[in-house]
């Protein structure tokens, strides 16, 4: 299994892209809750905007970060919160690396659903509506399940050298992961592409 400290990051934001002029700008989206999964103590730990400053304390000590759509999100979600450069830290990307192997974006409830058979609770539109509502532990709740998920299906591809993903016809096909041996955020070392009918 994982010999590394590795932790898993979601973020819920405080507004939406329409609410800021759109997706360039995430950094005034303000953060709600995020939630940290911590390999080293096996714990999912929940920030607020004013506690950051802590997980950024926690994140420094990871010898690797994963998340889905972390690269083109998350991190522009908390950047101006931080005093280090996110995009620094050894990153995994867990959309960006199966992105490059399929040629197109597949979700997180898709590849949930395909490896995992377990589905997201709910969507980002639900937490905004739960943040004007003041439903911080709703929130918290929903994205610890991200959180979890994503968790699941980087240690699925760790084991097993894969992840699925069901396309377009509702087929479910093998997406082959080289992470566990250091393929990066960027995808470097990236496999050939190999389809298989079934997935286990």
């Amino acid at each position: 299994m994982q010999d590394r400290q590795y932790m898993v990051l979601d973020v819920e934001t405080r507004r939406s892209a329409r609410e800021v002029g759109g997706w360039h700008r995430a950094g005034d989206m303000g953060v709600s809750v995020a939630v940290l999964y911590d390999a080293a103590t096996d714990a999912f730990l929940p920030f607020e905007q004013d506690a950051l400053p802590e997980m950024f304390r926690l994140l420094a000590q990871a010898d690797l970060v994963v998340g889905f759509n972390i690269l083109g999100f998350d991190y522009a979600v908390l950047q101006p919160f931080a005093d280090v450069r996110l995009h620094d830290l050894p990153t995994l990307d867990l959309l960006v690396h199966v992105h490059r192997q399929l040629g197109r974006r597949v979700s997180l409830d898709n590849l949930a659903q395909a490896t995992l058979n377990a589905g997201k609770s709910a969507d980002g539109m639900a937490a905004l509506r739960w943040w004007k509502e003041g439903r911080l532990e709703q929130i918290a709740a929903y994205c610890r399940m991200d959180v979890d998920i994503t968790r699941r299906l980087y240690l699925h591809g760790s084991e097993h050298g894969h992840v699925c993903c069901s396309d377009a016809q509702g087929a479910r096909i093998r997406v082959p992961v080289l992470w566990e041996r250091g393929v990066d955020a960027s995808g470097n070392r990236q496999p050939s592409l190999h389809i298989i009918p079934h997935c286990i």
